[in-house]
């Protein structure tokens, strides 16, 4: 019998993704609703409660109140690709390879990862976990994004005459995701988080810069990347990228969707620096391929059945 899956928020940028990847699998059944319905509070609920897992597009505030919305009773599992749960008690955070899978596919309640934290928590959680990064020291993160993840108002600015080169902003130094990235990394310093947009439609690079040398038990860049390959070893969706024939990386304009992600970690041992590179879409795993692999373990199916695997 086929899972009866609604996505609320299904005409954003998110939803979009994450029903181009479930259409044309027999295994889920996609309850729908009429677009002039979209926003009424009695058909969403109606939905909400029908499924047997609602993956959430929303605003924060929305996804609170789609959560609200369900009846317990009704035995509803719920994907919420937003910020509001992230941090939340009682939700599991789905990013399988940091949790296990088999947490994903027992929780109730599981909140996707943002598109930023993912690649700083892939790179630096198995380093933490292993000793070679200390969980006191002052992170830094420098992230450059695809616009499609700013929402309708920022694509129409990028996509207009006259759109700006690069958008640099966070300088608040409040950025949401900043939460998210200290907590489950398991930090004592909030990151510095330094984010900004070019004019590509998706794709997304973050890096975090490291002293070796200035830390105790000095770690190599080649230790680190062992850590990372065997941390991931039999992967389909992360995997940890040689540097010896990297001169450069790059986003496309016209990239195709992508649910990989991939590291790298580059170092100079004379110096004692390194930099860690996460490389990912920030629609794939960023955000729609998550939701998928989630949504298949939480369904009992092979985690990267109907994910975009390009090869490389």
């Amino acid at each position: 019998m086929a899972h009866r899956i609604f996505v609320d928020g299904a005409a954003g940028t998110t939803g979009l993704e994450i029903l181009d990847r479930l259409e044309e699998r027999e295994e889920f059944e996609l309850l729908r609703l009429d677009p002039s319905r979209r926003k009424d509070a009695a058909a969403r609920r109606e939905a909400l409660n029908e499924a047997d897992v609602a993956i959430l597009c929303l605003p924060d505030d929305a996804a609170r109140e789609a959560v609200e919305l369900i009846d317990p009773a009704q035995g509803t599992r719920v994907i919420d690709a937003s910020s509001a749960h992230r941090t939340a008690e009682g939700w599991c955070y789905g990013f399988p390879e940091l949790v296990g899978s088999e947490r994903v596919a027992q929780a109730r309640r599981v909140s996707n990862p943002g598109c930023y934290p993912t690649g700083f928590l892939g790179l630096v959680v198995p380093l933490l976990r292993a000793g070679l990064l200390p969980a006191d020291w002052p992170f830094t993160v420098n992230a450059v994004s695809g616009y499609s993840g700013g929402g309708k108002a920022l694509i129409e600015r990028f996509e207009a005459d006259g759109a700006p080169a690069f958008r640099a902003y966070g300088f608040d130094m409040a950025h949401k995701h900043r939460a998210e990235m200290k907590a489950h990394a398991g930090l004592e310093h909030d990151v510095i988080f330094a984010p900004a947009v070019v004019p590509a439609y998706r794709g997304m690079i973050l890096e975090v810069p490291l002293h070796l040398g200035a830390m105790e038990g000095e770690p190599t860049p080649d230790a680190l990347r062992d850590v990372l390959r065997e941390f991931y070893e039999g992967s389909k969706v992360v995997s940890v990228r040689p540097d010896s024939d990297v001169l450069e990386l790059l986003l496309e304009r016209d990239a195709v969707p992508s649910d990989k992600l991939e590291l790298f970690v580059f170092g100079n041992t004379e110096s004692g620096h390194a930099r860690l590179v996460a490389r990912l879409d920030n629609l794939g795993k960023g955000a729609s391929g998550a939701a998928v692999q989630n949504l298949n373990l939480m369904c009992d199916l092979p985690a990267t059945s109907g994910l975009r695997l390009p090869e490389n």
